[in-house]
C-alpha cells in the first residue's frame, strides 16, 4: 500500500508539472501567467495548504490587468469543476475564499456574480466524491461542506451588503444603521446569518482530520468568517431584544432564528474549541429568545381577555333582552352607510 501511495504521488507531482508547462507554453498571454499561478496554488500535494506567498501570487496576478479577473476566477472554477482529487478541490476552495477575504474588489466581484453562468449552487459539489483511498474519501466530506459554507458566506455577503471579513463601515456606524432598520429588515438579515451557522455546524464527523495542515488553515479561515457572523447577529439580536414588539409574526420568527441558533451551539464548540469564549454572545441569544417567549404569551393573554369580554358581553345581552327567546343570542346589528331620510 505504501509503495502504491508513493507511485500515485509521483504520478500526480508529474501531472502538476506538466499542466503548469502546458499552461506557460499558451498563446493567450493574459491567461497563461493567471493559470500557471493557479495550478502552482492548487497542486495534489496534500502536505500543506497554498503558501502565503503563492496565494498572493494568485491575487495580484488576477488583478493585474483589465481582463484578469475574469480569468482568474474562471481558471480556478475550471480546476474546481475538473479535478477528481478531493486534495485538489479543497485547495481550490480555500484559494477561493482567499479572494473573498483578502482580494481587491474587482476579484471579489467576479466571483460574486459568477452564480449567474451555473445556477444557485455555483460551486456544484454537493455530489464531490474522491474514492481513491479512506482518507481522500474522508476529505471529500470536507470539500462539500466547505464548498457549502463559502457558498453561504457570498449569500450572506450579498444580502448585507458587504463581505464579511471587509467592511468599509466602522463598527459604531454599522451598530447605527441596525437601530435605525426595520424588525423586517433586521429579521431578514438574521434569517440569513443563522443559516450561514447552520451550514458551519454540519461540519463532517471526521474532526480528527484537522491534523491535516490543509483542513486545519480551512477551519482556521472559516472561524474567522463565524467569529464576524456572531458580531452581526449579536449587533441585531440586542437591537430587537431592546424593543418593544408587537408583531406575533414577528416575533415567531425571532424566536425561531433563535432556537435554530443555540442547536448549533454543541458542534461549533467541537469544531472551533470554543472554551467559553462566547458567552456573552450565547447569553445574549438565551435571553432575547426567552424575552419573545414572554412578550408572545403577553400578547396572546391580552386576546385571551379581549375574546372572554365580548363572549360575557354577547352573554349579558341575551339574558337581559326580552325579546329573545331563551337561548337565543342578540344578534350583530348590520351597519349601513346609506343617507338617512
Amino acid at each position: 500500500m505504501a509503495q502504491q501511495n508513493r507511485l500515485r504521488n509521483l504520478a500526480q507531482s508529474l501531472k502538476d508539472k506538466a499542466s503548469v508547462i502546458a499552461a506557460a507554453l499558451s498563446t493567450k498571454r493574459h491567461v497563461s501567467s493567471v493559470r500557471v499561478h493557479v495550478l502552482r496554488a492548487t497542486t495534489h500535494a496534500l502536505a500543506a495548504p497554498p503558501s502565503e506567498e503563492t496565494i498572493s501570487a494568485v491575487l495580484v496576478v488576477g488583478s493585474h490587468q483589465k481582463r484578469h479577473p475574469r480569468a482568474c476566477i474562471d481558471a480556478l472554477m475550471d480546476r474546481l469543476h475538473s479535478t477528481r482529487s478531493a486534495t485538489v478541490a479543497l485547495k481550490c476552495l480555500y484559494t477561493l475564499h482567499n479572494v473573498v477575504v483578502k482580494g481587491p474588489f474587482i476579484l471579489k466581484d467576479q466571483l460574486s456574480c459568477y452564480p449567474s453562468y451555473g445556477g444557485h449552487n455555483f460551486l456544484n459539489l454537493s455530489t464531490f466524491r474522491d474514492g481513491s483511498d479512506l482518507e481522500s474519501l474522508e476529505l471529500s466530506s470536507w470539500v462539500r461542506w466547505y464548498a457549502g459554507v463559502l457558498e453561504q458566506s457570498l449569500t450572506v455577503s450579498r444580502i448585507l451588503g458587504y463581505y464579511l471579513n471587509h467592511s468599509c463601515e466602522s463598527q459604531e456606524k454599522k451598530k447605527t444603521l441596525v437601530s435605525k432598520a426595520s424588525n423586517a429588515d433586521l429579521l431578514y438579515k438574521l434569517e440569513a446569518l443563522v443559516g450561514f451557522v447552520e451550514q458551519t455546524s454540519h461540519v463532517p464527523d471526521s474532526l480528527h482530520l484537522q491534523r491535516n495542515e490543509l483542513v486545519y488553515e480551512v477551519v482556521r479561515l472559516v472561524g474567522e468568517n463565524y467569529r464576524s457572523v456572531q458580531g452581526e447577529i449579536l449587533m441585531r439580536v440586542e437591537e430587537l431584544g431592546g424593543r418593544i414588539m408587537e408583531d406575533v409574526g414577528e416575533l415567531n420568527e425571532l424566536v425561531g432564528y433563535l432556537g435554530r441558533l443555540e442547536e448549533t451551539r454543541e458542534k461549533l464548540v467541537l469544531l472551533f474549541v470554543n472554551r467559553g469564549k462566547n458567552n456573552e454572545f450565547w447569553d445574549s441569544v438565551k435571553k432575547t429568545k426567552e424575552k419573545g417567549v414572554a412578550r408572545k404569551k403577553e400578547i396572546e393573554r391580552k386576546w385571551l381577555a379581549v375574546v372572554v369580554v365580548a363572549g360575557n358581553a354577547a352573554e349579558f345581552t341575551r339574558s337581559t333582552n326580552p325579546f329573545l327567546d331563551p337561548g337565543q343570542l342578540s344578534p350583530v346589528p348590520r351597519l349601513s352607510f346609506a343617507t338617512v331620510r
